[in-house]
């Protein structure tokens, strides 16, 4: 009989932690104090109809768990997003639900996301044995990083709303979030003041004659060198030198001081504004941090910047980096004195610093 105590303690401690994860709701309390009521009217009176009526309320409230539970067993979620997703920045993705249960409809469901999904509560009137059900949502993400662990909430009340059954699922899917590349005070500044320096050597044509080659199709025909096309019988083409683009280097500066990690996300939010808005006009662009070197076309594209700036933070390196060239446009993102980077070749540059981003002139970008 000792021995028994211990085993029903751990019964109803099961019993209250699975409970504990439920909620009662509004009717479900009324519901429970009418049977308490009829329960002590019926053994006060010992009226057989009392008793009937007390069984049949408590066997509706246990058939009421009972299908509740059963409108959440079988169900399957996945949650679909496109590649690249920017911070601050709606994007469009596709929500799954499947349910399992081959004959055996699910009611009333509801699916709430965890606070970092940002994802508004969704409800699902029936979802269909065996069925899968898609809906597109909107979701934004706050921040740039790596998001691990989303977790949903699948909860229902069917059929009469006595209970808020839950049922936790987790998605091990990390998501990564660039930096936002929406304008911010000071960026469009910034982005002006770039175009004028790279514009300084006009691009297109040049006017040097490089060779004389065989006409390609839906070429131009102002183009075409009619005196050789008849020498050889064939349309050809002259075709010029052409002038080699400017190139512009950025400089990210991770040796960050005390105190200014909110300017280093507004510089990254910077460097990703400037490289989305420069390779969407196809211009020569190279990155460089301590840490990295990436140059576009050569050796990666803007996702390429986009995805180590994802994850970048400050970090105490002394590694000396160096400009390609004395001819290419330079931006130097940094905390730090400009005579810090005069020996490694930076002194023409454009400096920003923490100063700089919200100021809404171009003489407060640096020279």
């Amino acid at each position: 009989m000792i021995e028994t105590v211990p085993a029903v303690l751990r019964f109803f401690g099961s019993f209250l932690k699975r409970f504990s994860q439920h909620s009662v709701t509004q009717a479900g309390l009324v519901f429970t104090l009418s049977i308490l009521l009829v329960g002590i009217a019926a053994a006060a009176s010992g009226n057989n109809l009392l008793f009937l009526v007390l069984a049949a309320m408590i066997s509706t409230l246990m058939v009421s768990g009972l299908i509740s539970r059963l409108s959440l067993s079988g169900l399957e979620l996945d949650f679909v997003l496109p590649e690249h997703i920017t911070a601050r920045r709606k994007a469009i993705g596709r929500l799954y639900i499947r349910n399992t249960k081959r004959w055996v409809p699910s009611f009333s469901v509801h699916l709430n996301g965890s606070e970092e999904n940002v994802l508004t509560t969704l409800y699902f009137p029936v979802v269909p044995g065996g069925a899968t059900l898609d809906e597109t949502i909107e979701v934004c993400f706050p921040r740039r990083g790596i998001y691990r662990e989303s977790g949903f909430l699948f909860t229902t009340g069917f059929p009469f709303g006595f209970v808020q059954y839950r049922a936790h699922v987790t998605l091990r899917r990390d998501v990564l979030v660039y930096p936002s590349i929406l304008p911010q005070p000071g960026f469009e500044e910034l982005l002006a003041a770039v175009r004028g320096d790279l514009e300084t050597q006009q691009r297109g044509r040049g006017h040097d004659f490089h060779r004389i080659r065989p006409y390609e199709a839906l070429e131009s025909a102002r183009h075409v060198d009619w005196k050789a096309s008849a020498k050889v019988g064939s349309l050809q083409v002259r075709e010029f030198a052409r002038e080699q683009e400017r190139l512009l280097e950025i400089f990210l500066d991770l040796n960050v001081p005390l105190g200014r990690d909110e300017w280093f996300e507004r510089a990254v939010d910077a460097c990703a504004f400037l490289s989305w808005h420069m390779a969407s006009q196809e211009a020569r662009l190279r990155f460089l941090t301590q840490e990295i070197d990436i140059s576009v076309p050569e050796t990666g594209d803007v996702y390429t910047i986009l995805r180590y700036l994802a994850t970048v933070s400050p970090a105490s390196i002394r590694h000396r980096v160096s400009p390609g060239g004395e001819t290419s446009c330079k931006i130097v993102f940094t905390a730090r004195r400009e005579d810090a980077f005069a020996e490694a070749g930076w002194s023409q540059a454009r400096f920003i610093r923490p100063d700089a981003l919200g100021g809404g002139s171009e003489s407060s970008l640096g020279v």
